[in-house]
């Protein structure tokens, strides 16, 4: 039995393992203000009355109820340590809720209070660089009470030394997140999340037999399908968008690395495997945002409701997030939220490619990942597997002549979780990866554009 906790549903999946059989899902609202368990039971019993009653001989699940993981990166430089600081936090499935930058204020940090993280991490300078910067900070934090563990990955040189002034605090020392200026080191970064979240989070939040974040669930099922297992194949580079009611969540796999011999690369290197979650993006709870990143006009024009009725409904949606669409006008609403988070989360995610002019002539900069070759495209969310306009929604996170700068996918192949199931295959292939990918490979349903 797979199981995942999200922050608006809970949603169960049950697979034969001797078989390689995905038996059946079933889904109900997460009672996180209550008890999870409720929630939880409400799904089981959905479940037994689609396939009956089974033996289960084990469960594994995954959690973004309660919020989520959250976490606040703090860095020295935005474009560098800040930057790998985020970066290695949403790959370990949480949604950042604040990245600072250089020397923290007293506003920064009663802000970070506020914030309330289940974890900070502590970045900055290279390996025997910079250390006045991080050493400033954390002796700003060492002087208020903090309620959440730190994990520092800045400079090796001052770890002992930032351990000693943050005595008194729950703290953990890691790998630096960037060891060399261009050098990126996340992954111990991210195993030492995810261990301090089953060790400390789930138990707080009262969630039992919790594996990892829901997202990193997704994300390793988008590794497992992208590079395949054993002799089975994987479908290669991929881009999967997953649009909910508050957060809108895109993932890719490649080096995106220039697909062209005139193009050269700046910034910080981009991990092969990418989340990025965008927040202010959501179909329900972040309705208002999507009109906030795009125009009410656009909204208007994708809908063809007047820009004074997509106020009154947005604002509606923001107060009643379980309201489901109705009317026609309520689903071209939705249709046109969906297409503006699929959209502006995609171009956020992707790279972008600049002419510059030198000495030596006319050159062609990228920033990020280059996308573009990617041949497989996944939707998820309950938004989009609902949808009854898919194959259109899709060509809004594909490359597009209003944004000729962005390196989006020219063309994809597209696959739909109509059944819901990556969050568990992501679960699953902790057990069982051959299983996992099998069923994925059976169960995504194929939409050629």
């Amino acid at each position: 039995m797979l199981i995942d906790y999200g922050s608006t549903y809970t949603k169960v999946t049950a697979v034969n393992l001797p078989e390689a059989g995905l038996l059946g899902t079933a889904s109900a609202f997460t009672t996180v203000e209550t008890d999870v368990s409720e929630g939880l039971n409400a799904a089981l019993a959905e479940l037994s009355g689609q396939i009956g009653k089974i033996t289960v001989s084990k469960t594994l699940a995954a959690s973004s109820a309660a919020g989520g993981l959250k976490m606040v990166a703090v860095g020295l430089v935005p474009e560098l340590t800040a930057k790998a600081a985020s970066v290695a936090s949403m790959g370990a499935g949480a949604k950042v809720v604040g990245t600072y930058s250089f020397e923290l204020t007293e506003d920064d940090v009663s802000e970070i209070i506020n914030l309330s993280p289940d974890i900070l991490l502590l970045t900055g300078g290279t390996d025997g660089g910079n250390k006045k910067c991080i050493l400033h900070n954390a002796k700003m934090l060492s002087e208020v009470q903090c309620n959440f563990p730190i994990i520092v990955a800045g400079n090796r040189n001052c770890s002992g030394e930032i351990k000693k002034i943050l005595s008194g605090h729950g703290v953990y020392l890691c790998e630096n997140v960037m060891p060399a200026i261009g050098s990126l080191n996340i992954e111990p970064v991210r195993q030492l999340i995810r261990e301090i979240f089953l060790e400390r989070i789930v138990f707080a939040k009262g969630l039992k037999g919790v594996l990892m974040p829901t997202p990193s669930a997704v994300l390793t099922a988008a590794e497992l399908l992208s590079n395949g297992y054993g002799e089975v194949s994987g479908l290669g580079n991929l881009l999967l968008v997953d649009v909910g009611g508050a957060t809108t969540d895109v993932y890719s796999t490649g080096s995106g690395e220039p697909s062209r011999a005139d193009v050269v690369l700046r910034g910080l290197p981009e991990p092969r495997s990418k989340r990025t979650v965008e927040g202010d993006l959501g179909m329900r709870y972040s309705a208002a945002g999507i009109v906030e990143a795009t125009s009410a006009k656009r909204v208007s024009e994708l809908s063809g409701l007047a820009e004074e009725a997509v106020f009154e409904r947005v604002d509606y949606l923001t107060h009643n997030p379980s309201e489901l669409a109705q009317s026609d006008n309520e689903s071209q609403l939705d249709f046109a939220l969906a297409a503006l988070a699929i959209e502006t989360a995609t171009l956020r995610h992707a790279g972008s490619i600049e002419e510059v002019y030198t000495a030596a002539g006319r050159t062609y900069v990228q920033f990020g990942k280059d996308l573009t070759q990617t041949k497989s495209l996944i939707l998820t969310g309950g938004s989009l597997i609902h949808s009854a306009k898919q194959t259109e929604l899709s060509k809004f996170a594909l490359c597009s002549d209003n944004f000729p700068e962005s390196l989006r996918p020219r063309k994809a192949d597209l696959l739909i979780d109509e059944e819901y199931i990556l969050a568990a295959m992501g679960l699953l292939s902790t057990h069982a990866p051959c299983v996992a990918l099998k069923l994925m490979l059976e169960h995504l349903t194929y939409r050629r554009l």
